[in-house]
């Protein structure tokens, strides 16, 4: 079955750090754009960061710059979003996506737009201040 499964939400205080993992099965991860998005109670869901796996670029939403980095590990078949200085505005459900290479104009465009292939279930991240 092809999927996204993540792991590692939790409640956190501000200022602390999480990593989320996301692990793909059914399907090799390394084909495919990747990223992370969230939605926050009573927003629309946002691009958080995203990374192009044709050309290696990436974008980041302003408010975490600087602060989250997305990883892979082609071994393990699995996208990481690691969260350091983390603020209460950053809670939300963090959802985990995957896209075709050949679908991705820009990295930009796809993280803003969002459409993909595949998502995760999503994972709580709770910020207390």
């Amino acid at each position: 079955q092809e999927q996204l499964v993540e792991s590692g939400g939790g409640l956190v205080q501000s200022g602390g750090s999480l990593r989320l993992s996301c692990a793909a099965t059914g399907f090799t991860l390394d084909h495919y754009g990747i990223g992370w998005f969230r939605q926050a109670p009573g927003k629309e869901r946002e691009g958080v960061v995203c990374l192009s796996s044709r050309d290696g670029s990436t974008y980041s939403t302003n408010s975490v710059k600087g602060r989250f980095t997305i990883s892979r590990d082609n071994a393990k078949n699995t996208m990481y979003l690691q969260m350091n200085s983390l603020k209460p505005e950053g809670t939300a459900v963090y959802y985990c996506a995957a896209i075709a290479k050949w679908k991705i104009t820009t990295v930009q465009i796809w993280c803003l737009v969002g459409e993909s292939d595949y998502w995760g279930q999503g994972t709580q991240v709770t910020v207390s201040s």
